[in-house]
């Protein structure tokens, strides 16, 4: 039997496919999925200046003998105050692979949890042909959603995406933009029928796969 899902601003249920909502949670999966989620949004920039690139002149700050002083070297080493980083950061990218089938069936381990506990939600877009935050807060009101929230929408759906976009703590997403790490950080999940259909397009197992497993 098909779990079933409260529609935000209609009356009734709908109907969410197994296709999507029906796959057991996978652990390691998911928690493989969200960090390369995660280390994929990490920008890398982060450089520091070695012994070598630092601006300060090559020669000896005094001579070798005859002051008294300890004998010096390069004044750009790591411990003289001004000098360069020793072992510090360099740009580079965090990218952890993950495989497509992986990573859609850990998507669809997440979807299920939220699913499973209720906190998932579908939404018709149709309503937010005029952009109304007032209208979208009075629906996550009467849905009574816990935050933080993530609202799932197709790239068509502007109206929606602008009345929900300023309401505090509920982030607004694309659907071919949301990640594992979005699904399952989310204490509830809003879907638009459109973005559903998306996405049992693009998550749902293969025929074959279904064939080989019965």
């Amino acid at each position: 039997m098909p779990s079933k899902a409260p529609v935000l601003g209609g009356s009734g249920k709908a109907d969410l496919p197994d296709a999507l909502f029906a796959e057991p949670f996978h652990q390691s999966l998911v928690h493989e999925a969200a960090r390369a989620d995660l280390a994929s949004r990490r920008r890398g920039t982060a450089s520091t200046l070695t012994r070598g690139e630092v601006a300060f002149t090559t020669a000896k700050a005094w001579r070798q003998k005859g002051t008294g002083r300890a004998r010096v070297g390069s004044l750009g080493v790591p411990n003289r105050f001004g000098g360069g980083v020793a072992f510090g950061p360099k740009p580079r990218h965090y990218t952890v692979k993950v495989n497509r089938k992986a990573r859609r069936r850990a998507m669809r381990s997440a979807l299920s949890v939220h699913a499973e506990r209720g906190s998932i939600a579908v939404l018709n877009a149709a309503d937010f042909d005029t952009p109304s935050t007032k209208a979208a807060a009075a629906v996550l009101a009467k849905w009574a959603a816990k935050s933080p929230t993530v609202l799932v929408l197709t790239a068509e759906e502007t109206g929606a995406m602008k009345s929900f976009r300023n309401i505090q703590r509920v982030t607004v997403l694309e659907v071919g933009a949301t990640g594992v790490a979005d699904v399952i950080g989310a204490a509830s999940i809003i879907i638009s029928e459109t973005a559903l259909k998306a996405l049992e397009e693009r998550l749902a197992p293969s025929p074959a796969k279904e064939e080989a497993a019965a």
